[in-house]
């Protein structure tokens, strides 16, 4: 028999995935996750140090690239003074610890602003040699860790200068919220700068030295480790196909003190697009963030139910095998026999007709047919018997059976058992992480808008008046190149017509290009936010440098793993951008985020405060809003990031385990539609078409042939019905002939009158006598017997035994 086709393979198929989606179920459906701090816990740790990571690698970047385009762009200008340079920077971005200008021939300071740079630790005759002006970490006497970024000041006829620009390693904007602090780790392991874990010395009192004290040397250890798993390929620290973040990042368990278990996590300084290397990316640090959770102390699960679940499984999936065995495959193995045995011509014993369906009608056909190979004729063995009661159940009907067995198993998994109602259990850090991580990415986006309006306002202040529209063109080229954030860069005069242009055409309508505000949301109505900034160029009579903002750059800033849906809203609490698909400028989806975003809004103190809430009408779903806080031109636009998500997609014991019997129920209505399925196909059908052809072979059809469509158990039956079709048809042809009687000497003597002319009957017509002349037999192949003279010999026996050799047609 064939190996995919046949009864045996998919009976045998079903019992083995059901022995194993039963252990499966056993094994699963019992676990018990004693952890005590739920997966999810431990995947937001994970990404809130990419969060990080981003933030810190996005804010060094920036700004090695403003020192090094700032430098650019006053030695495209007039030569000015250091001072006047220091002074210019200060004024425009108000990020760096101290700057200095240094004349790089003598090394002489020639300008100095904020806290003293460490020059003594740079060696400025590197500086021409490969990645000399490339960013570099100093470590000041004090412990401190200081980044240096160069730019060099250049004018024809005066002496080169070098401008140097010092920052910390602090977190920008990020939000800690409670009992969580974050560290910056180099490649060793040290930590290089924390925030959020005060010093001990300041504790008020022994129990509080003790958690400080223990925080540090735990924020020590998880820094060792994850500088350990730092150094693997970010495509092997991550499961197959998990895509997201494209560094290495991960999360870490710890101690437990006092009832509370710090748990952590780390995540490498990467480029936003994979193959990619920045400044940032290439100084081999890395973000590790702590957190305390309490630990639940109730486990989700029992393992008695998957127990149970495993033997009820057992049950069912032996009555269902037991009901193919003994109603499809038995019955049709049977028929395979008999018609076998009908083919060597053991006639002697009645066929055993088995009882329903199918195999019913084939069984009766083949008796018929023995009789009829003994001599009887098709009238004689009388019509086929009509179906009643039982005997009219099917093949289909028993596979049916088998298919509601199974699913009666696999329905009330999939539908009842283990359901994670709106009472579940969500843990409480998972609504604190939704509202710090969305007010972390408020941050970074009003820092975003802040950047671009600095390097307009950069920009617009060197173009000056004298300026050429060519050099204009050149300015904004280079801008536009550096900077990904604008879809459109011009220069407009007072009337709002463009004297320069870089990039798309803008959008902005020519009576709204000139404006007192920096930053404006325009495009109401339309298809598409237009958010413009506008920097005035001094001494042009009110010209402006305007920038239009791309809003596929928002898009990607709110694009992170684990927030949901993320949205950031206008002051009337429309859609801007977001990092699924949105409609520009519709209202948020229902009026409980409405609510979220109103209430977020609200200043409590100086400064409005972000807001995190679950919600458990409708589905159980995490919320957060956090508005833009901060200083700067962005403030002014009162925008806010409201972020959801629904509960039952995170890692939570109580739809772990929902999912987990779901996934139970699927396998088994899985396995079960594709072995019925299967049965289906290559037996029922087969069959069902196998016994009208059997029925009607018996009825007296000896014309047409009956072809096999598979090498299986139905295939054997219908050679076995040809190889009988055929032994009936040489039956009939063997029959002894009846001669007419010799004619009288007065019908010799009477001359032959023309008769009248008559077709022959027809040869398979059992009311017409069989023709006068004998068959001849010289073109018989040998097999058959030698030739015989009809006059010499008597006819052959009606059933030669020998007449079909059984291993020319029942080979299988």
């Amino acid at each position: 028999m064939s190996l995919i086709g046949g009864i045996r393979p998919p009976i045998a198929v079903l019992s083995a995935l059901l022995l194993t989606l039963a252990a499966i179920t056993a094994l699963v459906l019992g676990r018990v996750d004693d952890s005590g701090v739920p997966k999810a816990v431990l995947t937001s740790q994970q990404h809130f140090a990419e969060d990080g990571a981003i933030a810190l690698r996005a804010s060094i970047d920036e700004s090695v690239t403003d020192v090094t385009r700032s430098a650019a762009l006053f030695s495209a200008g007039q030569p000015v003074s250091g001072d006047a340079v220091l002074d210019k920077l200060g004024s425009t971005y108000q990020k760096w610890m101290g700057t200095a200008v240094v004349e790089i021939r003598t090394g002489k300071l020639v300008a100095a602003r904020g806290e003293t740079v460490p020059l003594t630790d740079v060696d400025l005759s590197s500086l021409s040699g490969d990645d000399g002006l490339a960013p570099r970490m100093v470590r000041l006497k004090n412990g401190e860790v200081r980044l240096l970024s160069f730019g060099l000041l250049t004018w024809p006829g005066r002496p080169q200068l070098l401008l140097v620009a010092s920052r910390n390693l602090k977190f920008p904007g990020i939000s800690l919220g409670q009992f969580r602090s974050i560290a910056v780790v180099d490649a060793g392991g040290a930590i290089l700068s924390s925030d959020g874990i005060a010093d001990p010395a300041s504790a008020r009192n022994s129990i509080d030295r003790k958690d400080l004290t223990a925080s540090r040397k735990q924020l020590k250890d998880f820094a060792q480790a994850a500088a350990q798993r730092a150094q693997q390929d970010p495509r092997s620290s991550k499961e197959p196909g998990s895509g997201g973040y494209q560094g290495v990042s991960g999360s870490l368990l710890g101690g437990k003190l006092l009832g509370d278990r710090s748990v952590a996590g780390y995540a490498t300084l990467a480029a936003a697009e994979p193959g990619e290397r920045t400044t940032a990316s290439g100084l081999g640090l890395s973000v590790v963030s702590m957190v305390k959770v309490t630990e639940e102390s109730a486990p989700a699960g029992s393992p008695v139910f998957g127990v149970l679940a495993a033997g009820a499984l057992l049950v069912v999936g032996a009555l269902a095998v037991a009901v193919l065995l003994g109603t499809v495959q038995r019955p049709l193995i049977r028929l395979f026999l008999e018609s076998r045995r009908l083919t060597r011509g053991d006639l002697t014993r009645p066929v055993t007709v088995p009882g329903y369906g199918e195999a019913h009608r084939i069984g009766g056909a083949l008796e018929r047919l023995r009789r009829q190979l003994l001599g009887e004729s098709a009238e004689a063995t009388g019509p086929a018997e009509s179906q009643r009661g039982l005997r009219r159940v099917d093949t289909r009907a028993f596979l049916a059976v088998c298919a509601v067995l199974l699913l009666a198993w696999s329905a009330p998994l999939m539908l009842l058992f283990n359901r994670a109602d709106n009472t579940a259990d969500v843990p409480r850090q998972l609504v604190n992480d939704q509202r710090e991580r969305t007010d972390t990415l408020s941050d970074r986006v009003r820092r975003a808008v802040n950047e671009g309006d600095a390097d307009l306002q950069s920009v617009a202040s060197l173009i000056g008046d004298k300026t050429s529209p060519e050099a204009m063109e050149t300015v904004l080229e280079r801008t536009y190149n550096e900077n990904r954030r604008y879809r459109s860069l011009y220069v407009v005069d007072s009337h709002g017509e463009i004297q320069a242009r870089e990039g798309k055409t803008p959008k902005v309508d020519q009576s709204d290009r000139v404006s007192g505000k920096p930053i404006r949301l325009l495009g109401r109505g339309g298809k598409e936010p237009v958010v413009v900034a506008a920097a005035e160029i001094p001494g042009r009579g009110g010209a402006q440098l305007v920038g239009e903002f791309r809003v596929e750059f928002f898009n990607a800033l709110l694009t992170r793993p684990g927030l949901g849906a993320v949205r950031l809203v206008d002051d009337q609490h429309k859609i801007i951008a977001g990092n699924t698909g949105f409609l520009a400028f519709q209202s948020l989806p229902d009026d409980h985020l409405k609510d979220l975003v109103a209430a977020s809004a609200q200043r409590l103190g100086k400064k409005p405060q972000p807001s995190g809430v679950l919600y458990r009408e409708h589905g159980v779903r995490i919320a957060a809003a956090a508005p833009f806080s901060g200083s700067g031109t962005a403030e002014s636009l009162h925008w806010s990031v409201v972020s959801w998500q629904p509960v039952d997609r995170l890692a939570i014991p109580q739809y772990d385990a929902q999912n987990r019997t779901v996934l139970a129920g699927l396998l088994g209505a899985a396995a079960a539609v594709a072995c019925l399925g299967w049965l289906h196909i290559v037996v029922a059908r087969p069959l069902r078409s196998l016994a009208d052809r059997a029925e009607a072979l018996a009825g007296g059809d000896r014309k047409t042939v009956l072809f096999p469509q598979h090498h299986d158990e139905v295939g054997a039956v219908t050679r076995s019905l040809e190889l009988i079709r055929q032994q009936l048809q040489d039956q009939r042809r063997q029959q002894p002939r009846r001669t007419p009687p010799p004619p009288s000497d007065r019908q010799r003597s009477a001359p032959q009158q023309p008769t009248p002319r008559q077709d022959p009957p027809e040869p398979d017509d059992p009311r017409q006598d069989p023709p006068q002349q004998p068959t001849p037999r010289q073109n018989l192949p040998e097999q058959y017997g030698p030739r015989r003279d009809p006059a010499q010999h008597p006819a052959p026996e009606p059933y030669p035994p020998q007449q079909y050799p059984p291993q020319q047609y029942t080979r299988n």
